[in-house]
């Protein structure tokens, strides 16, 4: 099915008509359209062509009104307000019949189009360290990314996932040497090894292995050469490195299992990825003058960034060792993403304290001409995770909070908040809905706000039924659900020839601008833009749900047309959630 023309749109297209019929010269002038209190649109652009035209702006509008046709299909009254405002307000006909053509559509999109002119996105998000355990910090870079790629293929970019996780450096050789001298340490007795199994035995290899490299300096200079022997691809050493990989993926699957987000295998290209494209990408450098030999290191070197002592602070590519570091690999990874990929947007789901890092290699990027001026780079920076206490995020020891014991908490939470309402649910119900529930609440709290803000994690607050939480949104799924269910046979049916009442106007208005809103979500790169519409939707659901009787409604197709408006909220509730990568249950 064709996308929906949405109903802000098409009085747009209308009063542009007007302008151009009344001042020929504006030439399709924007009217300047928004949503207000005042009417169901005002118009402000008038304002400024009166005063480009010269011409009294009141008297402008009027002439405006005088071409705009009323009491039609679309537009049932529009009125000049104040200095040459437009208020304009919508038929309830117009109102119940576009909701109609989004409720008919087949795909499940409710009219929401695709982009005209798809590009292709390479996204990096959810970025784990090989052998290390993942904390609270890597929460965010996962749920925003997730999201953002759940927003970017809906509206129908072609989006490239790639994982950029920590799987090389200095200390593999101490790993892989203390693995060698302790062959059976990450054997498994049963081969369905858990995600917990995983990381423990990681977890307790690298205790060993940091002990005796403190320790034993004989075993010291043992691991240095194990880099060597890595970085040099020697086969043992490879494949000693290999099972720390697969081994770490079993337990990075699993807790991405629970955040109930999908993390596809190939697309996890981590730092040695790029091995074989650091010492090119070295020479590319420093033959085209982009790079420098300072101290015996390779570096790139910015006017307008200096350290605190006011001498320029370099990007180094390339260690005096001869070592690569960080840059030499990212920038590797841009020459991949843009000549291998054919990426028109490089979109990064990183820590802002990385903010400076990443402009020095795009600037440097876009000195090697590698990224072009058809080739966006965008750090979607994010804001870190506080505790109640506005400080980062800590245990009560001050240890970094351990990823999974948080979402097992939440779960916890959930489910004694979904126990404590469950009326017809079984213990396996119960114990689902509560990790829907729970993990909903997680990447609510932190979708909901802007992603270069910091937020704060509080668990009461996050499974609250009230205020801003994903668990309202969800119990306004539920509780529509249960509607529609002792509707019987009585089904949904839009009917445009009804009058509608204000709570249902302001309900479907707010239905109608799904579209708009998921493709600026999408082209802002700003989930938060999407969770403010839902939890604006669940509030208008709220109040039209306690002003107008849905099953006792006046007449039979009052009841039709008012559990029509329930479904497409639902709908509407149920796509936008997913966007957001949220579960919706049935019932709650």
């Amino acid at each position: 099915m064709a996308s929906v023309t949405s109903l802000s749109d098409s009085v747009q297209q209308h009063l542009t008509s007007a302008l151009s019929a009344t001042l020929p010269e504006a030439g399709g002038a924007d009217p300047l359209l928004r949503r207000s209190d005042r009417a169901d649109f005002q118009a402000n652009g008038i304002l400024a062509l009166a005063k480009k035209a010269k011409a009294n702006p009141r008297e402008l509008a009027t002439q405006v009104v005088s071409q705009v046709v009323t009491g039609d299909e679309l537009i049932q009254d529009v009125e000049v307000s104040g200095p040459g405002f437009l208020n304009i307000t919508v038929s309830d006909r117009a109102i119940t019949g576009n909701l109609a053509a989004r409720y008919a559509d087949e795909t499940g999109r409710l009219g929401v189009p695709y982009v005209e002119h798809p590009g292709t996105t390479v996204i990096d998000y959810a970025q784990p360290n090989v052998a290390k355990e993942m904390h609270v910090g890597h929460l965010r870079s996962a749920v925003i990314g997730d999201s953002v790629v759940q927003l970017l293929e809906f509206t129908g970019e072609n989006v490239v996932r790639r994982h950029h996780i920590g799987d090389w450096g200095t200390q593999f050789g101490m790993l892989i040497q203390y693995l060698d001298e302790h062959p059976h340490e990450l054997d498994h007795k049963d081969a369905r090894v858990t995600g917990e199994e995983a990381m423990s035995n990681l977890d307790r290899l690298y205790k060993a292995a940091r002990k005796k490299f403190d320790s034993d300096e004989e075993f010291k200079t043992r691991a240095r050469r194990r880099v060597v022997d890595l970085q040099a691809g020697d086969p043992d050493t490879l494949a000693m490195w290999q099972k720390f990989v697969d081994e770490s993926k079993i337990y990075f699957f699993s807790v991405f299992e629970k955040l109930d987000m999908e993390i596809r295998d190939p697309d996890i290209v981590g730092e040695s990825g790029y091995n074989d494209m650091l010492a090119e990408t070295c020479r590319l450098l420093e033959e085209s003058g982009v790079a420098v030999r300072s101290e015996g290191a390779l570096c790139v070197f910015f006017e307008d960034i200096k350290g605190p002592d006011g001498n320029p602070v370099p990007l180094i590519v390339q260690k005096s060792d001869g070592g690569y570091g960080y840059a030499a690999t990212d920038l590797s990874a841009i020459r991949d993403r843009v000549f291998n990929l054919k990426a028109n947007t490089l979109l990064y789901v990183v820590d802002a304290r990385q903010a400076l890092h990443f402009r020095m290699v795009f600037e440097t990027a876009r000195r090697a001409g590698w990224l072009g001026e058809d080739v966006t780079a965008v750090q979607l920076a994010f804001g870190t995770v506080l505790g109640k206490d506005g400080k980062p995020f800590k245990t009560r020891e001050g240890e970094t909070v351990r990823l999974v014991d948080l979402l097992d908490e939440a779960i916890d939470r959930a489910s004694a908040v979904v126990r404590e309402k469950a009326q017809d649910l079984s213990e396996e119900e119960i114990a689902e809905r509560g990790a829907q529930v729970g993990i909903g609440a997680v990447k609510y709290a932190d979708l909901s706000t802007s992603a270069n803000r910091d937020y704060k994690f509080d668990l009461d607050q996050m499974v609250s039924l009230n205020g801003d939480t994903s668990v309202y949104l969800q119990y306004a799924y539920a509780r529509i659900q249960s509607i529609l269910r002792k509707a019987g046979e009585t089904r949904p049916a839009a009917h445009p020839e009804l009058a509608l009442a204000d709570a249902e106007r302001a309900l479907g208005l707010h239905v109608d601008a799904f579209a708009q809103t998921v493709a600026e979500a999408a082209a802002e790169y700003a989930p938060h833009k999407l969770a403010a519409y839902l939890y604006q939707l669940a509030s208008l659901y709220t109040s039209f749900y306690d002003k107008c009787p849905v099953l006792k409604a006046e007449t039979p197709t009052q009841v039709e047309n008012r559990l029509f408006l329930c479904d497409i909220t639902a709908r509407t509730l149920h796509q936008g959630m997913a966007l957001l990568g949220i579960r919706t249950p049935e019932k709650l």
